[in-house]
């Protein structure tokens, strides 16, 4: 699928693979390995956003995808996030959507909706929020987004 479709279909917190189609060098070669998994890999979606105007053009609408973290004793010293404009050439698929009943861990800024984390139950959620003190986070639960706001909480500390 196209990243247009991403944008309008995959829901937040959804496992995405992307491709360029091509197939994978041996790993001896280590430029060209390095180069195919700059095109080739996974991400959580965390973030869609719509086309920005600008007063000489207009960036297209795109998506951000959290593909993990580097850490030491227990500290997150790099976050990968890697973001996909909705022209681009590279093939999408949606690995595995979020299960209902799962809560999501949501921060609202600038307009856009953010995905912080993606937690298995609501006290798991609150737990992780008081840890990483995220004050204006709100909670969604997997399954009631259709409208409604029951499965929604504003959490402020």
């Amino acid at each position: 699928m196209s990243a247009t479709t991403i944008i309008n279909q995959a829901p937040l917190g959804a496992l995405i693979r992307y491709t360029d189609g091509s197939p994978k060098p041996p790993a001896r070669f280590t430029k060209k390995l390095a180069a195919w998994e700059r095109s080739n890999g996974f991400g959580r979606l965390v973030k869609k956003e719509p086309p920005r105007p600008y007063p000489t053009w207009t960036a297209p609408a795109s998506f951000t995808l959290h593909e993990g973290n580097f850490s030491s004793e227990g500290v997150i010293l790099v976050t990968i996030m890697r973001s996909h404009s909705a022209d681009s050439r590279l093939v999408f698929e949606v690995a595995e959507e979020p299960k209902a009943g799962q809560v999501r861990v949501l921060l609202d800024f600038g307009g856009n909706t953010e995905l912080l984390h993606l937690a298995e139950s609501i006290t798991a959620a609150e737990l992780w929020i008081a840890r990483e003190g995220y004050r204006n986070a709100r909670i969604e639960t997997v399954g009631s987004e259709d409208g409604d706001r029951a499965g929604e909480a504003d959490i402020a500390a």
